[in-house]
């Protein structure tokens, strides 16, 4: 099940609402959505769901394991075995199947290639259960006593198939008691329909350009082969903004499902195109991940030592390959491992003396270029790609299919680029600074949200475009 769909919001959400705010009993609502939780994950997958729960009673044994034992060999088994059973599954279901063709690619031999099912989400729930067994280790949280409560915090429907990856620490005391007071309520309509209309209105609209540009994986990208300069460049920048609004849509909705039964999860997304250098964008960008590997795998000591630069490169590599078992996705990580390492050598000082217009155009160039590398799966349509950037595939540097492309979707372009920036913030923030503002303000949030609730749920009763992007890490 997603979000961006019509059962999902005019049924499944209002029975959930209901069943959940007819009990004011934190255990009976807890129960409520454990229940519409594992229904919401086995709807598409229903097999895998025994996976989602095995995981889930490992590390609620370990950390049950941890807490009795702190200082034991125990408690140093136990968080062994998360390591090993977490990373063991996701390996397996993830990666075997390319460490089978790159066993056959490079030594010539003939293993059958296995053809696994990867079950949505499994990305992101076996980090939140690691990130939970290592916090319990370093003292930073104390081990969940009761396995229903725990198994709501791995499963909760708003951020269990595509993030963001909630820490127990985020959480931990809201699962055991909260309160959901008019106003969450109303901040997470507001959320939920702003993600909404980020999905359905821009990026929706957005993929389909990209796909006009450089083509599907299912046709081996062969549009790039005959596209210009200015194709590639204007397709290269719609898929960052496509996947901005379309993951950043989905942290929206997720956050203010989250906020409507009492959460308060973290932001993923901090208007990340508006840095002026790459480690910022990264600090803006998809933070749960980012901060995920700053946190547990930047300091792991490398050959007996913790090494600073060696550190930042396993970070990246790590981060690449968790997006997909495929190089380009280890390349685009080692990419922007190489320029956080420049900018390391570089200095935070002089980065930021360097002229705004020029840290903008740098952080830009690089930022869409390495989306390129991470649409393009096939490292022959990669090499393609790069060629296409500089006209060195011999095409022209505009052509008439681009021209049009661009001119007959300006609109929805100049939108998508006036939102990667804090506007809306902005107007709020002036308007509620002056007096006799405030039923203005809030008569026209509410007549904005009818209009994107209204338009995105006509343009779903039709559309064959519409899965979440981040569903297939």
């Amino acid at each position: 099940m997603v979000f961006a769909d019509l059962f999902f919001l005019y049924f499944f959400l209002p029975v959930c609402l209901i069943c959940y705010f007819i009990t004011r009993s934190t255990a009976i609502r807890n129960a409520v959505l454990v229940v519409f939780s594992l229904i919401f994950y086995a709807w598409g997958e229903p097999v895998w769901v025994s996976i989602l729960i095995v995981s889930s009673l490992v590390d609620y044994i370990n950390g049950r394991v941890i807490e009795k034992h702190p200082e034991g060999w125990q408690a140093k088994a136990a968080l062994a075995w998360s390591l090993v059973f977490n990373l063991g599954v996701l390996f397996g279901f993830k990666y075997t199947a390319f460490f089978v063709e790159n066993l056959n690619n490079w030594f010539g031999l003939g293993i059958p290639v296995p053809n696994i099912v990867l079950p949505i989400g499994i990305s992101f729930y076996t980090f939140q259960t690691i990130s939970y067994t290592v916090d319990c280790y370093w003292g930073k949280v104390k081990p969940q006593k009761n396995f229903g409560r725990f198994l709501l915090y791995v499963s909760m429907f708003p951020q269990l198939v595509a993030g963001p990856i909630v820490r127990y620490s985020v959480i931990g005391e809201e699962i055991n008691e909260r309160k959901t007071t008019a106003k969450d309520i109303s901040d997470g309509f507001s959320r939920i329909i702003l993600g909404l209309g980020k999905k359905v209105i821009i990026a929706n609209n957005l993929s389909t350009i990209v796909t006009a540009l450089f083509g599907s994986a299912s046709n081996g990208y062969e549009n790039i082969k005959t596209l210009s300069v200015a194709g590639t460049w204007l397709g290269a920048i719609l898929v960052g903004l496509w996947y901005y609004f379309d993951f950043s849509g989905y942290s929206d909705i997720a956050i203010g499902l989250g906020r409507i039964f009492g959460f308060h999860f973290d932001e993923n997304f901090k208007y990340p195109f508006i840095c002026k250098t790459i480690s910022e964008f990264w600090q803006r960008w998809h933070i749960s991940l980012s901060s995920f590997f700053r946190d547990y795998v930047l300091y792991l000591p490398i050959f007996g030592k913790r090494r600073k630069y060696g550190g930042l490169f396993l970070v990246w590599f790590c981060t690449g390959l968790w997006h997909g078992a495929s190089w380009n996705f280890v390349f685009w990580g080692l990419y922007y491992g190489m320029f956080i390492f420049f900018e390391m050598l570089i200095g935070k000082k002089r980065m930021k003396k360097m002229p705004v217009p020029l840290a903008h155009i740098y952080t830009k160039l690089v930022i869409f270029i390495g989306f390129g590398i991470f649409y393009f799966e096939n490292l022959g349509s990669l090499g393609t790609f790069f060629k296409a950037l500089v006209g060195a595939n011999g095409n022209k540097l505009t052509d008439t299919v681009t021209q049009h492309l661009f001119m007959n979707n300006i609109w929805l372009f100049a939108a998508a680029v006036l939102f990667t920036m804090p506007v809306i913030p902005k107007i709020k923030e002036k308007a509620l600074s002056a007096k006799g503002t405030a039923y203005f303000m809030q008569s026209a949030g509410i007549l904005c949200n009818a209009a994107i609730l209204v338009l995105s749920s006509v343009l779903l009763v039709n559309t064959t475009n519409n899965p979440f992007l981040y569903f297939r890490f």
